[in-house]
């Protein structure tokens, strides 16, 4: 087989790594954005609560929740595939460590801002949506695009549910044909295909953000 068959053949799997990935994303951004902002707003129980959360998801091992939620579930009658739950494990846990980025963009912002959007007369929710969240995006947005490549990274680990994803398909192609080196090279070379566009995108969108923040500071 030669190593552009095996190729091929690792990307046969590409769908599955695609729509984890897609899904994972649909867990990861809202859970972000929200927990980040509860908790830099919220206070004494509240905020510890939230903090539990953020840190259970954290903190868990990824393939331990995997197999937690893919095996341990039905028995409590709950029956969620194995592609929503590979979404909903690597995307929460994706969307916790970038939550922390939401919090951190907020507490860095200059307290004047929001004193005097309130002083105009704005709601604190028109203050956050308006002035706060808009500069903290453009500050996120390199954490926010780390945490798509870990993620798209990260389905390699559905395979241990069943999912026949790129990862999978390698392993596959290994027992038909013993050539770990050259099989495993090429699964790195298709990883690196997939997340290197996202990284160049990433560039391109911390730059011309970038660009647009210069130019309202110098407004």
């Amino acid at each position: 087989m030669s190593f552009l068959d095996v190729m091929l053949g690792i990307f046969n799997g590409f769908g599955i790594t695609a729509e984890v990935t897609i899904f994972g994303l649909l867990y990861a951004v809202p859970f972000a954005l929200v927990a980040g902002v509860l908790q830099h707003f919220a206070s004494g129980f509240y905020r510890w609560v939230i903090t539990a959360v953020i840190e259970f998801w954290r903190s868990s091992s990824v393939i331990v929740l995997l197999y937690a939620f893919y095996y341990s579930l039905p028995a409590f009658g709950i029956h969620l595939s194995a592609v929503g739950v590979g979404a909903m494990v690597l995307g929460l846990n994706a969307g916790a460590y970038a939550s922390q980025s939401v919090r951190a963009a907020l507490q860095a912002l200059d307290r004047g801002q929001c004193e005097a959007g309130l002083a105009l007369g704005l709601s604190r929710f028109t203050v956050l949506r308006l002035i706060e969240l808009p500069q903290a995006i453009r500050v996120m947005i390199p954490t926010f695009v780390n945490e798509v490549i870990q993620l798209i990274k990260g389905t390699a680990l559905v395979s241990l549910i069943t999912l026949t994803d790129m990862t999978f398909r390698a392993k596959e192609i290994a027992q038909l044909s013993y050539n770990p080196t050259g099989i495993y090279t090429a699964l790195l070379l298709c990883y690196l295909m997939i997340c290197y566009p996202v990284t160049i995108f990433g560039r391109y969108l911390d730059a011309s953000h970038g660009k647009a923040g210069g130019r309202i500071n110098e407004l």
